[in-house]
């Protein structure tokens, strides 16, 4: 098939990198003159596993283009992907700007048949929004359908996640529509949901929302079992053996971030209220959340009382593994709190500390974990990186002033720590 894809963030890139490994002809487009330039060179503008062997390999073949005439792309493609930014505003609202946009083009150069398919995170009613705008912008009037496709990427695993999908979601006006989606996905051989437009536009929500609920639901029981001297992930093994429940996302730790949960949540708690429901439950879940570093950081004002001129090595930056993303990253705040005390931060991070210098300019940058820990007061553990679970922990302790740890996910052995003479401080756990 003949795919356009508008936009190559996070999900355009990976999903029109996927289409074309599937054996489609994908144009993905851009506005972005310097992005684009970089992709048709095969130089990935984020980090994901994998990805850049797959937009390489497609490359040559040919079945990937980039570029940035999107009416061009619009007017040769079958289907057309809406996979732009839809950021928050205000009290929650996502900004639809980019949406309407991408809908005024594909209206000012649609020349056939096409199916449009809101592949970006969108509220519930953007399907009808984007039918008007491409009606209202049709220069030669012809048939066309909006579908919603929701995606459920994630981030460091995102191209396993397309390649071996848990679920896919089509939202369509009827089933004849949906049909050309199902033969798209079909080579994957993943479980169909057919749905109206405004129940998948829903389901990406309900799905995220729930995810967040469960994070922030086992961060609140570990702050009781801080109270009540229980271990979190005693606690946590036995509520996830109930197969009602599950024991996916019951890691307790410094709680979610990113591109997607937070501003997903606040997003469905806005349009509840414009519904006129009072979504009570999805507040909690964002004010615990928003709790998280400033907890962990009164933990260590705690024991050092006085936080100037110590020294701390922070060990990850990204919200978590796998991804240069730091888009709502809980280092940010534990870096601009530590710094904000006065005190003096060694960070080290293994893709994405570019980035955070340009954030934290002042904040020193370590090429290891150990040259982190020189003469650190504490190590604060803020990304689970696996490298940093086959740490020399003997060799970490000799080179810091103090052996105190603080692990903020939660990863390393308790146990084994304390054995070794360090005073280690959880989340959740004694």
């Amino acid at each position: 098939m003949r795919i356009c894809v508008i936009g190559t963030g996070y999900v355009g890139l990976v999903t029109g990198t996927v289409f074309a490994d599937l054996g489609n002809n994908v144009f993905c487009v851009d506005v972005d003159a310097a992005k684009v330039a970089q992709l048709s060179k095969g130089i990935m503008p984020i980090y994901e596993p994998g990805l850049e062997e797959i937009v390489k390999r497609n490359l040559t073949e040919g079945r990937i283009v980039f570029s940035t005439e999107v009416g061009e792309c619009v007017r040769k493609s079958e289907i057309i992907f809406i996979c732009v930014g839809t950021p928050s505003k205000n009290e929650g609202e996502t900004d639809l700007s980019q949406v309407e946009s991408a809908a005024k083009v594909i209206g000012q150069n649609i020349n056939e048949y096409k199916v449009v398919v809101n592949k970006s995170t969108v509220p519930v009613g953007t399907g009808n929004l984007v039918r008007r705008i491409i009606t209202e912008n049709e220069k030669t009037k012809v048939e066309f359908d909006v579908v919603s496709n929701p995606e459920f990427l994630r981030e460091g695993s995102a191209i396993s996640d397309a390649l071996n999908p848990d679920r896919i979601v089509i939202g369509a006006p009827s089933k004849n529509v949906a049909m050309k989606l199902i033969e798209l996905y079909a080579t994957l051989g993943a479980p169909m949901y057919i749905t109206d437009v405004v129940s998948a536009e829903l389901i990406k929500y309900a799905s995220n929302s729930f995810l967040a609920t469960k994070i922030s639901f086992i961060n609140a029981i570990a702050d009781i079992c801080e109270l009540a001297g229980a271990n979190i992930t005693d606690v946590a093994r036995g509520l996830g053996a109930d197969k009602r429940i599950g024991r996916d996302f019951l890691n307790a730790g410094l709680g979610y971030g990113g591109s997607c949960f937070p501003k997903d949540i606040s997003s469905l708690e806005h349009t509840a209220r414009k519904l006129g429901y009072d979504f009570g439950l999805l507040r909690s879940v964002m004010y615990i959340n928003d709790a998280r570093a400033h907890r962990l950081v009164a933990k260590i004002e705690s024991h050092f009382k006085n936080l100037d001129g110590l020294c701390f090595a922070v060990l990850g930056l990204s919200f978590k593994a796998n991804t240069d993303d730091l888009r709502d990253a809980k280092s940010l705040e534990i870096l601009e709190m530590l710094t904000g005390k006065g005190a003096n931060v060694r960070a080290y991070d293994p893709v994405t500390m570019e980035k955070a210098k340009v954030l934290f300019p002042d904040v020193i940058y370590a090429d290891n974990p150990y040259e982190a820990a020189e003469d650190a007061d504490a190590i604060i553990l803020v990304t689970e990186w696996r490298e940093f679970l086959s740490l020399d922990m003997e060799r970490l302790k000799k080179v810091m002033k103090s052996p105190v740890i603080y692990d903020g996910r939660n990863i390393f052995d308790m146990e084994k720590l304390k054995g070794l003479g360090f005073e280690y401080h959880g989340m959740g756990r004694y």
